[in-house]
């Protein structure tokens, strides 16, 4: 038996009989029986006399016998290993503790629109300079929550704008007037903006209510549908992070004087819509993209109809339009 041999002999009987490391150096080792080799004890053992201990190792550890040691060590090892991931399993980079994940991912879930999806209107309309989506957001809640009411378009404006600049009640309703009087094709007479490339951080208080006044006033103008008998038809167009939303309203007359609305809407994922006013509604529902159809009877002409417009997968409040049908 040459040294190399030896000195690898020696090794794997160290780590064969090296106990854990919690116990003391001087412990003697216990290996089960595994394999149907014999367990052995510090007895026949000595690692620290090197000759005397070679002498007292079983003949299955011999030299010959070399694949057998490795086979037990590995069978050792993997045990422990085992053991070891039981006790104390790994965890993901992101984790701090276990746990569990389902088996699969719901389609719905996993295809959810980013929340409030309406705000991609806003590259429709024509605006001196960009709001950021959170203003935008606010605003296109409060002025859904207008269209329906009695207000002059005035007082709309300034309730659709006021709680963004609480503090300046005066200062909104003077430019709430020059918004009205000017087309939202320019911005000529109210707040003069410097520099358009700039964020609407970084205009004046002002400027802002400017911007956020013109931005309300179309908001409103787009989600109000007026339709009579000689303007019959009106169509919508609304972008969203889903795709582009196509609405048809149509104000049908028959020959004995009763009158209906037709609505169709062009819906580039699955949704609904629903009609209602003068207490009555229709609802239409479709669980494909595509076109959906409701229409409601309309025999008083100034009665106003709200429309909604619900994507499934969207994590928000439908989108709602106001039908101002008059004879």
């Amino acid at each position: 038996m040459n040294s190399d041999s030896e000195s690898l002999q020696n090794q794997l009987l160290k780590m064969l009989l090296a106990d854990d490391a919690s116990t003391d150096e001087n412990t003697s080792v216990e290996c089960k029986e595994i394999n149907g080799v014999e367990s052995l004890t510090t007895d026949d053992a000595d690692l620290t006399s090197s000759k005397s201990g070679l002498d007292s190792i079983p003949q299955t550890f011999l030299l010959g016998e070399i694949p057998t040691v490795q086979e037990r060590f590995q069978a050792i090892l993997k045990r422990r290993l085992q053991i070891q991931i039981q006790n104390h399993p790994p965890l993901f980079p992101w984790e701090t503790q276990l746990k569990d994940y389902p088996d699969y991912l719901d389609n719905r879930a996993a295809n959810l629109v980013p929340a409030w999806g309406w705000v991609a209107q806003q590259s429709k309309l024509n605006l001196p300079i960009s709001l950021p989506d959170k203003v935008f957001q606010q605003l296109l809640e409060r002025c859904q929550a207008l269209i329906a009411s009695s207000l002059p378009l005035g007082a709309k404006l300034v309730q659709a704008v006021e709680s963004l600049f609480p503090g300046d009640p005066q200062g909104l309703n003077d430019l709430a007037g020059l918004v009205l009087r000017s087309p939202y094709r320019s911005v000529a007479g109210l707040e003069a903006i410097p520099n358009l490339d700039s964020s609407y951080s970084d205009l004046q208080t002002r400027q802002q209510m400017a911007v956020s006044l013109l931005a309300a006033k179309q908001l409103l103008d787009n989600l109000t549908l007026p339709i009579s008998a000689s303007e019959p038809v009106i169509e919508r167009e609304w972008i969203s992070s889903a795709g582009v939303l196509n609405l048809k309203v149509e104000y049908q007359l028959s020959p004995g004087g009763a009158a209906k609305l037709l609505v169709q809407g062009d819906l580039p994922v699955p949704g609904i819509l629903k009609i209602q006013g003068n207490n009555s509604q229709a609802i239409a529902q479709s669980a494909l993209p595509g076109c959906l159809n409701v229409e409601i009877n309309c025999n008083q002409p100034n009665q106003t109809y709200i429309l909604e417009v619900d994507f499934e997968d969207f994590e928000q409040q439908p989108l709602k339009f106001m039908i101002t049908p008059t004879a």
